[in-house]
């Protein structure tokens, strides 16, 4: 590979991570053909890009970037696939869905919306978070609570106090 085709792949590195606001880095070594191949179209369906990365050529986009990856350059060793997705869980899920079948993709290490978490052992923690979408529709649902409440209430207050008036009527 030479220096000008290095320079367009740290170049490409660099504006897929400026994009991507959940990055994910995994070690997929030794995965047979059939498991790549079925992981590959897993992304695909999930809506998560996959591809295989230079450690080297993916440091250095990392230090190009605006982002701050905290220790995760570190992790950089051995054999690295880059997963980028618009959800923050998506990756985290279908590792852990994957790994049903196989013992591999081992996490190396993620960054989700400015936070850094390094290690395998943070999948659990990672598949656990919610998307903004998720949130959202969280707040909004507690926000319509106390309304229905008090409208259930109110309806259910008229309908006794009718009644009582109605037997008070009768009475005289």
């Amino acid at each position: 590979m030479t220096r000008e085709e290095k320079a367009t792949v740290i170049e490409d590195l660099t504006a897929q991570l400026a994009d991507n606001p959940n990055i994910y880095l995994a070690d997929i070594s030794g995965l047979n053909a059939v498991d790549t191949s079925n992981l590959r179209r897993a992304c695909f369906k999930a809506n998560i890009k996959l591809a295989v990365v230079k450690n080297t050529l993916l440091a250095k986009a990392m230090e190009a970037s605006d982002k701050e990856f905290g220790e995760l350059p570190d992790v950089l060793k051995g054999n690295t696939s880059l997963m980028l997705s618009e959800t923050g869980n998506a990756p985290a899920k279908l590792i852990k869905n994957f790994r049903k079948k196989s013992e591999k993709p081992v996490l190396k290490g993620a960054f989700i919306e400015e936070a850094v978490y390094i290690g395998d052992e943070n999948l659990d923690a990672l598949v656990n978070i919610k998307s903004k979408e998720e949130v959202i529709g969280d707040i909004i649902g507690l926000l319509q609570s106390p309304a229905k409440n008090v409208i259930s209430g109110l309806k259910s207050g008229g309908g006794k106090l009718a009644g009582i008036l109605k037997t008070l009527s009768e009475k005289e």
